[in-house]
């Protein structure tokens, strides 16, 4: 029997599925291990989802790379938040989630041996898909400054070498919740204008900012329109998790090889999904304010049930960490006492490096508030049980 593919030899499973499998379905259980919300899509893409299912057009694999009433609307967000216009024509491919995406757009600007630069923390997706096609990841550490994720810069530019083919970022980040201050943009950007290598900007989030904090947005900077492949998504901003529809938006002058290998990777998103996605993303209200407001309230829920834990604040998105070696406990020993106490959380080994490997992700996107402030009397039992320092309870 052939050994396993060597491009295999670092990818592991997620350890999400198995933190659910131990949950099971036990509504008592407080579910933080896996990226999901309750909070519903827009209406419009619900209508819109109906009245497609069964029609000719939606049941179709033509156009291969997307609808052009998805193009558009896409394109249209896309110079909405960064004021920078694409052409929905050729500058613009649908796909079947921003999974499929990133690494469409990996095999189709790395080749064996180059470097990506990634943070630790990152999202172990973003990780093994680097290795998936081959290249080598290369990671930055994340620092905490001021309460406060920050890129670490000297690191950065160390990084960034003669092999280095591309800077895979999110904004904001997961699972640290980080977002990107303007000095690190500017830093990011100037990497990549002076070794003219690619930024693949993970933009499926980039709503989704607490605290008054403005959307930023990589193209608009100087030199970067011309190297930065946006991948973006339905799934978090417009909560579409189940349609599976993503898209990359990009210079026309790599388009040509970003569609053929989304042609044989993944071909098509459904045509149901896009027809949704249309309604989601010219809907005159998508819902996405009220639900950052939300995510909001249910972050600083976590907070205050969390206090005096070393947890930094998400700054945007869904999630945050916890440090449990600082309290003397292995995240994966904690989360097996966690679920024993009734909360579902996954530990972030292979998320990264070594600051990957010291945090348990707390989920907030999820429950309610009412059900999470139960979070501190249990995960206060939690660390009594193993014998963890702390001065919750």
């Amino acid at each position: 029997m052939r050994t396993r593919p060597q491009r295999l030899a670092d990818v592991a499973g997620f350890n999400i599925d198995r933190v659910a499998d131990a949950a099971g379905s036990d509504p008592s259980v407080l579910r933080l291990e896996n990226l999901d919300t309750d909070l519903g899509p827009p209406t419009e893409a619900i209508t819109a989802t109906i009245a497609a299912a069964g029609t000719l057009e939606a049941n179709s694999w033509l156009p291969f790379t997307g609808k052009p009433s998805m193009k558009e609307a896409i394109a249209a967000r896309v110079a909405q938040r960064s004021g920078v216009a694409y052409d929905p024509a050729t500058e613009v491919v649908v796909n079947s989630s921003d999974g499929e995406a990133l690494l469409d757009a990996l095999l189709a600007l790395v080749d064996q041996g180059d470097e990506v630069v990634l943070t630790d923390p990152t999202y172990a997706g973003l990780l093994n898909r680097v290795r998936l096609a081959g290249a080598v990841p290369r990671l930055v550490p994340l620092l905490s400054a001021y309460g406060e994720w920050r890129l670490d810069l000297d690191a950065l530019e160390r990084a960034v070498s003669a092999a280095t083919r591309a800077i895979l970022v999110a904004n904001p980040a997961f699972p640290t919740g980080i977002v990107l201050s303007d000095a690190e943009w500017v830093e990011l950007a100037r990497l990549c204008v002076e070794h003219d290598i690619w930024l693949i900007y993970w933009a499926w989030m980039e709503g989704i900012v607490f605290d008054g904090r403005p959307i930023r947005h990589p193209a608009s900077l100087p030199g970067m329109r011309e190297r930065t492949i946006i991948v973006g998504s339905a799934s978090c901003e417009q909560r579409m998790i189940g349609w599976r529809l993503g898209w990359i938006v990009a210079p026309e002058a790599v388009m040509p090889d970003l569609s053929v290998v989304q042609i044989y990777n993944g071909l098509v998103a459904g045509g149901i999904a896009q027809a949704a996605g249309v309604a989601a993303l010219t809907a005159s209200d998508d819902g996405l304010t009220r639900c950052v407001a939300e995510w909001q309230r249910r972050r600083d829920v976590v907070g205050r049930q969390l206090a005096g834990l070393p947890m930094i604040p998400a700054a945007g998105g869904w999630s945050q960490l916890v440090d449990t070696r600082a309290l003397g406990v292995e995240p994966a020993a904690l989360s097996r006492t966690l679920i024993e106490h009734g909360v579902a959380a996954t530990p972030m080994t292979g998320w990264g490096g070594d600051i990957a490997d010291r945090h348990l992700r707390i989920v907030f996107s999820r429950e309610p508030e009412d059900r999470l402030e139960l979070l501190g009397d249990r995960f206060a039992a939690a660390l009594r049980a193993v014998g963890a320092g702390s001065s919750l309870g």
